[in-house]
């Protein structure tokens, strides 16, 4: 249950903001199970057993867990986080803007 919450986190943030995505159902496709095994870099894998969903990716690029996910959008820093550019007027650009300034 824990695990389909977070996921739904992650959807309905990336949703709502309307970044397009790919869902991918480790569940019942054993080749997206292996593949997302297999692109889990080390350092991010649990120290026993598989890293659970979400993992996110960026096409083929490693972003991170869901905790990653959690702090990257607690810091208005998501866009960053999925390696990609704010829009213009979000709460992240003004920010970034911000920094640069």
């Amino acid at each position: 249950m824990q695990i389909k919450k977070k996921q739904q986190d992650v959807l309905g943030f990336l949703e709502a903001n309307k970044i397009g995505f790919e869902e991918k159902d480790i569940a019942a496709n054993e080749e997206n199970r292996k593949w997302m095994r297999e692109n889990v870099p080390e350092n991010s894998r649990p120290a026993t057993g598989y890293p659970l969903p979400p993992q996110i990716f960026n096409e083929s690029q490693y972003r991170g867990d869901y905790d990653a996910f959690f702090e990257a959008r607690e810091n208005n820093a998501v866009y960053a986080f999925l390696g990609l550019t704010a829009p213009p007027g979000s709460k992240e650009a003004e920010a970034q803007a911000k920094q640069q300034a």
